[in-house]
């Protein structure tokens, strides 16, 4: 151990214990950060991914699609009918696109954290799922007003059939679920989830190297530990999937309230 890296038998050294300032990546172009840095370019990798995606899977549609345009169809289909449609209603097919594109775009984000080479997503990063959160929040907000006007804000806070005093205590809750909490929320939960799967996998990669490094008779617990970083990469995996269709749904519900006739 030296300081705050761990120095291997090559002489490689990797930071230890791992921290918060692994999330704060250097620039790749000196003075740039922190608008060039490894996660800028994985948000640019991503988008030209999905684009490039679609665009051949597109190029030469057919009736009996072929493999690559049936996955496409499938990823669209799934926006449209499992989260848009089957929360939002027949109504909900006009954000089809959004809702779509957001759920593989967070999908690929997020599978960055465990491929080999990358291993580390932009959402461990608070400022991308903050920006994904003011997009969602921006839309629900201005489909609201846009169809309750002025009235948007007593369609959000008052709930009907409520006696009058308990108006008192509902409508601060309601102010602050629906127009602070709910961004809030949308963020955290995908930046948290993200954050703590990349300090775990660190822990239990890392932590391998550590024990070897201290005593090889630790040797058989660095293999456990290694194992337990392999495990824990397919859980990764799953939680990645989850979480992008958790914040598209959560986006498509409160679509769905601001379009909502009644409270």
């Amino acid at each position: 151990m030296s300081g705050q890296a761990l120095v291997l038998a090559g002489g490689a050294e990797v930071p230890w214990p791992p921290s918060v300032n692994d999330f704060y990546l250097p620039s790749i172009v000196d003075g740039a950060y922190p608008w060039l840095t490894k996660f800028t370019l994985l948000v640019w990798f991503a988008v030209a991914i999905i684009i490039v995606f679609f665009l051949l899977a597109y190029r030469n549609p057919k009736v009996v699609p072929t493999r690559t345009q049936w996955i496409a169809e499938s990823i669209y289909g799934f926006g449209r009918d499992t989260v848009a449609k089957e929360v939002i209603g027949v109504e909900g097919l006009r954000f089809a696109p959004y809702l779509a594109t957001l759920f593989i775009f967070i999908l690929v984000t997020n599978i960055f954290g465990i491929v080999p080479g990358i291993q580390i997503s932009p959402n461990s990063h608070i400022a991308y799922p903050a920006v994904l959160a003011v997009i969602s929040y921006v839309l629900f907000i201005y489909l609201g007003f846009k169809k309750h006007g002025v009235g948007y804000i007593k369609h959000s806070l008052i709930i009907p059939g409520v006696p009058l005093p308990m108006h008192l205590l509902l409508v601060p809750i309601e102010l602050f679920s629906t127009f602070i909490l709910r961004p809030l929320t949308l963020a955290l939960r995908l930046f948290a989830n993200m954050f703590a799967g990349h300090v775990i996998l660190l822990v239990f990669t890392l932590g391998g190297f550590v024990l070897i490094e201290a005593s090889w008779g630790y040797a058989p617990i660095s293999l456990v530990s290694w194992i337990m970083a392999v495990l824990l990469t397919f859980f990764e995996l799953l939680i990645a999937a989850l979480q992008a269709y958790v914040f598209a749904l959560l986006t498509a519900s409160y679509v769905q309230g601001a379009l909502a006739d009644e409270h």
